[in-house]
């Protein structure tokens, strides 16, 4: 679609007049705001300020430098100050270079005269500096295409094999010149196997408006268009720049030649994605069937970076799909059906520990968008929460009703990965475990079935998603009944260990004997340089009353001696809400291992104490479980370890001897927590369900997903015993 612009000038003198002008253009619907990029010019505002500043001064249009000094402005730092200001606008920076042209100037501001070819070859690193800063994770909000303001012929050829947009002004350019340049651009496009449309063609012009016709761009409206039309037809101009700095010529720009103007010329716009982004296609894709429908996130695109990973492990898939709705999960799986060979992982927060909702060279669903959170009924406290939610927002969205949902010890944890495992939280030994709280859910099954699934509909599906819900079905939406919290006790211990085995055996002893409102976790890591080992413990009162909390604390602060502690009163919301926004960024592969245990024992006490020492653990931590968690019957859900006391996760950095040391003390453990274990070893599995739970599983396996789509997410085989 043909696109119009404005070229102002940045005047110093006046400096509120550039930014009045580019209000009125994004109240007029211009789609660009441009300005001049002088900064040796003291009668002119430095243009990345200025740019800035009108980003904050307007809501829709898009800006640019017109064109950025490269020899004056490092690519580098250049990229990171683009990447802010596109995530501050909402996505409306574009990039327009150049090598410069006032050399003295340049060179008494620091800047290094560069021949032509120097130029070029400036340009060239230009675009390859700021393009590998933007793909290193540093990502802006929108792909930002990179325009070259160029006439000669080398720098043409880059434009072709590299740029993004070709940005002359008109008046300096010589007749027929635009139309060769294009060809040069065109012919070099092609050899770098890229197809020109690819290339957008932007031009500066300037016009008198007149009630009789004169010259080019001087006389009515009607013959502006008439003398554009050719630029847009014949040399495939889709954006025209109109450089004034008079609002009533903007005016008539915008209201009667811009309309005219994209009426009357075919829209050539590339529709698919560039050579660029397809170069960095992977095997055994069909990126072309992808519905039009669904948004996706290949690896060449500027997003990619946001959604490759998760919370501890980086990623690198073939494509992410993201769906809007319940429609749309089904297109993304049934997409993902045609590529059997395939990783398929399903994401929704992407925080797991466990990392398997990313994969290498597969496909990813990634449900983020379902994330609402709707109040169905007030009186019994039933609401609705899309997998994609994160539990922050959950717990933000109750607060306001006084109600809580226990959801983990962590506020940037996704919705559906943890309410299909477990969920055990800082609210677990007083309310239990968040899947005791679900009433139902909207399950997309593997072969795109959609059911609602509870205790009175599809039961046996309904039992299985509690627990081991990621094997038989993408969920998207559940229904909780949620508990009355208002404020809670929240506390944060820090001690310094002498004794590991010691102080676990008593931390045990002090659990025993508290009330099920208070839920603790014990974080311990291991001694250094014959420092003394570290530990943190955090828990939980659901009271708010101050001498309550103290009271419940106070046989946990005796442990051992203290050089921290924080107690506070505060809502449930508080606590969830310290987790931050943002992308997951992890980095190589974690490696992780889980198990539950009834109680503390001095044996157990001893061997956590030497898994301490022995230099492959790095993080240690015990969550205790136990109260309301018990009280619900094993076989009522999935998750069957109803007895344990308390849930440990071990963190290390070689995977061998993690394995090693890791089955070395396995006789300590009873079963493990899916959600914190990387071992795929197949034996797994039979910890982490005990053998009357696996064998309803594998039976229901085999009736909801019997070509096993759902196995890259701790999966139950099918026809296996």
């Amino acid at each position: 679609m043909v696109e119009f612009g404005a070229f102002i000038t940045p005047t110093s003198a006046a400096p509120q007049v550039p930014v009045a002008l580019a209000r009125r253009a994004d109240e007029l619907g211009l789609d660009l705001v441009t300005f001049q990029d002088h900064p040796y010019q003291p009668a002119f505002l430095d243009t990345w300020t200025l740019m800035s500043w009108v980003a904050g001064q307007t809501e829709r249009v898009r800006l640019a430098g017109n064109v950025l000094n490269i020899p004056l402005r490092n690519p580098a730092v250049l990229a990171r100050a683009a990447t802010s200001l596109d995530l501050l606008s909402g996505g409306r920076l574009e990039l327009a270079l150049g090598a410069g042209a006032f050399w003295d100037a340049i060179e008494a501001m620091g800047g290094r005269r560069l021949a032509p070819g120097q130029a070029v070859d400036a340009l060239s690193e230009a675009i390859d500096v700021i393009r590998g800063v933007f793909e290193a994770g540093s990502a802006p909000a929108h792909d930002i295409p990179i325009w070259l303001g160029a006439r000669r012929r080398r720098m043409l050829r880059l434009i072709g094999q590299k740029a993004d947009g070709w940005l002359p002004t008109l008046g300096y350019l010589d007749p027929g010149e635009l139309r060769a340049g294009n060809k040069i651009i065109d012919e070099a496009a092609v050899e770098a196997g890229r197809d020109p449309v690819e290339i957008r063609r932007l031009v500066n012009i300037s016009g008198r408006f007149a009630d009789r016709r004169g010259g080019f761009l001087d006389g009515p409206p009607e013959q502006w268009v008439e003398d554009l039309l050719p630029l847009a037809i014949e040399d495939r101009v889709g954006t025209f720049i109109l450089m004034t700095d008079d609002a009533s010529t903007l005016e008539r720009f915008a209201r009667e030649v811009a309309p005219a103007l994209r009426a009357a010329t075919p829209d050539t716009t590339a529709t698919g994605r560039s050579a660029r982004v397809r170069a960095k296609r992977r095997q055994g894709i069909d990126y072309d069937g992808v519905p039009p429908s669904l948004t996706a996130i290949e690896p060449g695109d500027i997003g990619y970076a946001r959604v490759r990973s998760t919370y501890l492990r980086g990623g690198s898939p073939g494509l992410v799909l993201r769906p809007r709705d319940t429609a749309q999960v089904v297109e993304a799986l049934a997409y993902a059906r045609a590529h059997p060979a395939l990783p398929l992982g399903i994401r929704s927060g992407g925080h797991g520990v466990s990392g398997r909702s990313t994969n290498d060279g597969g496909i990813v669903i990634d449900l983020s968008t379902l994330a609402g959170i709707e109040v169905l009924d007030e009186s019994t406290r039933r609401v609705r929460i899309g997998p994609g939610a994160r539990w922050k927002h959950v717990a933000a969205a109750l607060d306001e009703y006084d109600w809580a949902l226990s959801s983990g010890d962590y506020g940037g944890v996704g919705v559906g990965g943890l309410a299909t495992a477990g969920g055990i939280g800082f609210l677990g030994r007083k309310y239990g475990l968040t899947i005791d709280h679900l009433r139902a859910a909207e399950v997309v099954l593997a072969d795109g079935t959609v059911v609602h699934a509870s205790a009175g509909e599809h039961p046996d599906l309904f039992w299985a998603l509690r627990g081991a819900g990621a094997n038989f079905g993408i969920v998207t939406s559940f229904e909780f009944e949620v508990d009355e919290v208002r404020e809670v006790g929240w506390a944060h211990l820090g001690f310094a260990v002498s004794d590991v085995a010691d102080f676990l055996r008593r931390f045990g002893d002090a659990v025993a004997a508290t009330p099920r409102d208070t839920t603790p976790f014990l974080l311990v890591s291991p001694p250094r340089r014959g420092q003394p080992a570290l530990a943190q413990l955090m828990a939980m009162v659901d009271a708010a009353d101050p001498e309550t909390v103290i009271a419940q604390l106070q046989p946990f602060a005796e442990l051992a001696p203290m050089y921290q502690q924080q107690v506070v009163i505060a809502p449930y919301a508080a606590v969830m809400g310290m987790a931050p926004d943002g992308d997951h960024q992890g980095q190589g592969e974690p490696i992780a291992r889980s198990a539950f245990v009834r109680e503390i024992t001095p044996a157990f006490a001893a061997i956590s104490a030497d898994l301490l020492r022995g230099g492959v653990v790095y993080w240690y931590q015990l969550r205790t479980v136990g109260g309301a968690i018990a009280d619900v019957d094993p076989d009522a859900t999935a998750y069957a370890h109803r007895d344990a006391g308390f849930q440990l996760t071990a963190m290390g950095t070689d995977q061998r001897r993690m394995d090693a040391l890791w089955d070395s003390v396995r006789g300590h453990f009873d079963g493990l927590y899916l959600s914190f274990e990387t071992d795929r070893r197949p034996e797994r599995l039979a910890d982490a369900f005990p053998p009357r739970t696996l064998a309803r599983l594998r039976e229901l396996k085999a009736r909801y997903d019997p070509d096993n789509v759902f196995r890259d997410n701790f999966n139950i085989p099918v026809g296996t015993s």
